[in-house]
């Protein structure tokens, strides 16, 4: 069963110099993870509701929770968090796991 990571950033104050550091620097890092089965970034294009409002949600899929563990324990996923700390990304994000819920994998929203 895959696991996802997640990674939610809400808008910055300056939109265009965040698309740069994230997807000049980051996304590549983060391409390097072992074990990484899909990087898929969505952009937020409509908020309905709720604050804050959000920029970016970032889904990493692992093929497993172990592979997703030994992924974290990586030189590469280390790399990729001081990146995003180096240029201001960890004061913006909301990072969490999950699976899918039982009773849910096949529905359509």
């Amino acid at each position: 069963m895959t696991v996802s990571y997640f990674a939610i950033y809400r808008t910055p104050a300056d939109a265009d110099e965040f698309d740069r550091s994230y997807f000049g620097t980051h996304v590549p890092l983060i391409e390097k993870v072992p074990g990484l089965v899909e990087n898929r970034v969505h952009r937020v294009t409509r908020q309905f509701v709720g604050e804050p409002s959000y920029h970016l949600v970032a889904e990493l899929v692992f093929e497993s929770p172990e592979a997703m563990k030994r992924a974290f324990a990586s030189e590469e996923w280390k790399a990729s968090g001081e990146n995003l700390q180096s240029w201001g990304g960890m004061e913006l994000v909301t990072m969490f796991s999950a699976a899918p819920a039982e009773g849910g994998e096949g529905r359509q929203a």
